[in-house]
C-alpha cells in the first residue's frame, strides 16, 4: 500500500525545479506552489509581469495534489444562507464566481493542451437521512429560481440507478460538476506558468517577509532573499508561521483519502454506473469518485488528527470500514493508496482573497474549505488581475476575514476533536 497521493503518483514526472539562483528582484513573488500559486504566477506573467514563485517542497505537494480530484460548481454554505448574509445581488455574484471557476479550470486545459482528463461527470449530492433530502428539494428550487442553476433531483428509487449502494436517501444532481486528473492539471499548469516567462523555485521556502520604506517587500527565503513590488500569500492551510497573521485566521483540518485496486469496468459500473462524483450530506462526510483506470478513491474526514505515516494508516482503516458499510460488494477490495492532507477552513466556511490591510501590495487567497481546485484556479486569475488594477475582478472582495472567535488561537486548531466527535454523534443520530 503506498502512501503518496495516487494523483501525483500516476502523473507524469516533474522536471527538478531546485537549487536554482534567485533574482535580485521581481515584480510579483508568490509564496507557495499550489494552484493558488501556479494560477497567479500564470495569470500575472501572461500581462508581462516578472514573476518568481517559491515553494517549500514540490509544486502540488500540498492541497493541490492530495485532494479528491472533484471540480464542481456550488459554495459551502448553503444558498439560501449565502441569500441571507449578502443579499440576492451579492449572493448570486459569488455563486456565479464558483461555477465560471470550473469554466476556467476547463478553459486552462484546452488551452494549454494539458491531459488531464477534464469531463463533465456530473456532482451526485447524496442525502444520507431523509430530512436531508428534504433540504434537497428546497435547494433546488432555490438554485432554480434565483441563481439560474438547474438540476435534478433523484428519489432513493431513481438514485439506484447511479449509485450501486442503498445506503442513501435520495441525491442532488448537478450536471455542471467536473472530474479530472488534478496531479496532471497541476504539472500541466506550473509548465504553462514557466511558459509564460514565470519562474518557479523549489525547496526553497519563504522564511519572512518584510515591508521596505520604499514600497514593496523583501523576500526571505531559504536561499537568499528577493525584492518584490507585489507579493501573493498562496499558501493556505499550508500556511506556517513565515505569514502569521493569515495563520490564525484558517483552521486546517485533515482529509484523508484511500484509493482500491483496479475493479476492472464491470465491477467499476456496478459502483457507479455513470461515473458521477459522489459527496454524502453527512456532517463528516464522503467524497467518492471513479479514477480514469477504474479504482474507487473514496475520502473523508476519517480522525480530526493530524496527517503522518501512522495516522494516515490508521484513517485508511476508518474509511475501508466506511466504504464497505456503504458498497458490501467491496468487502475483499484490496486498498492500494492511503494519504492524508490539510484543508483550510475559513471561520464562515467561504474563501478569502484580496490586499491585505495595511500592508499595500501584499496580496493573498485562502480558506476554499474543500472548493480548492476550481476555487484556487479562479482566485489566482482574480488576484493576477487585482495586482494590475482590477479590483472588480475579485468576487470575494470587501467579505474580508472574519473575526477569530477563539481567544489566543495561533492556527493550531486543538479543538477538532471534541467538535469532530459531535458531528459524528450527530450523524449516527438517525
Amino acid at each position: 500500500m503506498k502512501q503518496i497521493p495516487y494523483w501525483l503518483d500516476t502523473a507524469p514526472a516533474l522536471p527538478d525545479r531546485s537549487g536554482k539562483d534567485l533574482p535580485d528582484e521581481a515584480d510579483v513573488v508568490v509564496i507557495g506552489g499550489g494552484l493558488t500559486g501556479l494560477s497567479t504566477a500564470y495569470h500575472a506573467a501572461r500581462k508581462g509581469a516578472r514573476v518568481v514563485l517559491v515553494e517549500k517542497d514540490k509544486v502540488g505537494s500540498g492541497a493541490s495534489g492530495r485532494n479528491g480530484s472533484h471540480c464542481n460548481p456550488g459554495i459551502t454554505i448553503s444558498p439560501a444562507e449565502a441569500r441571507k448574509r449578502y443579499g440576492m445581488e451579492r449572493a448570486r455574484e459569488i455563486y456565479d464566481a464558483f461555477r465560471d471557476a470550473v469554466d476556467l479550470v476547463e478553459e486552462l486545459a484546452v488551452r494549454e493542451k494539458i491531459d488531464c482528463d477534464f469531463h463533465r461527470a456530473g456532482r451526485l449530492g447524496v442525502a444520507f437521512k431523509p430530512q436531508h433530502f428534504d433540504a434537497m428539494r428546497a435547494k433546488q428550487r432555490d438554485l432554480a429560481e434565483n441563481f439560474g442553476h438547474d438540476t435534478v433531483l433523484l428519489t432513493k428509487s431513481e438514485l439506484r440507478a447511479e449509485l450501486g449502494s442503498d445506503y442513501y436517501h435520495g441525491a442532488l444532481l448537478d450536471p455542471l460538476g467536473a472530474a479530472l486528473h488534478v496531479g496532471k492539471f497541476v504539472h500541466g499548469l506550473a509548465e504553462a506558468a514557466e511558459h509564460a516567462g514565470a519562474e518557479i523555485h523549489e525547496r526553497n521556502a519563504a522564511t519572512g517577509l518584510t515591508r521596505t520604506p520604499g514600497g514593496g517587500f523583501l523576500v526571505e527565503t531559504m536561499h537568499g532573499t528577493i525584492r518584490a513590488k507585489q507579493v501573493m500569500a498562496a499558501t493556505d492551510a499550508y500556511t506556517d508561521k513565515a505569514l502569521p497573521w493569515f495563520r490564525k485566521r484558517l483552521i486546517n483540518v485533515g482529509s484523508f483519502i484511500i484509493v482500491t485496486e483496479p475493479l476492472g469496468e464491470a465491477r467499476a459500473r456496478d459502483i457507479i454506473p455513470n461515473g458521477r462524483l459522489v459527496v454524502d450530506s453527512k456532517n463528516v462526510g464522503h467524497y467518492i469518485r471513479l479514477t480514469p483506470d477504474n479504482r474507487l478513491a473514496f475520502g473523508g474526514r476519517a480522525r480530526f488528527a493530524p496527517s503522518n505515516p501512522a495516522s494516515d494508516v490508521k484513517s485508511g482503516d476508518v474509511l475501508k470500514r466506511e466504504m464497505t458499510e456503504i458498497f458490501p460488494q467491496l468487502a475483499g477490495v484490496r486498498v492500494d493508496y492511503v494519504w492524508g492532507g490539510m484543508v483550510g477552513f475559513s471561520w464562515d466556511r467561504l474563501p478569502h482573497a484580496g490586499e491585505a490591510q495595511g500592508a499595500k501590495g501584499l496580496y493573498y487567497s485562502m480558506g476554499y474549505c474543500g472548493h480548492g481546485v476550481q476555487m484556487a484556479t479562479y482566485m489566482g486569475r482574480a488576484v493576477a488581475e487585482m495586482m494590475d488594477g482590477r479590483p472588480e475582478a475579485n468576487p470575494l472582495r470587501d467579505l474580508g476575514f472574519p473575526k477569530v472567535p477563539v481567544p489566543f488561537y495561533n492556527g493550531t486548531a486543538w479543538f477538532l476533536p471534541f467538535g469532530g466527535a459531535y458531528y459524528k454523534a450527530k450523524d449516527r443520530l438517525r
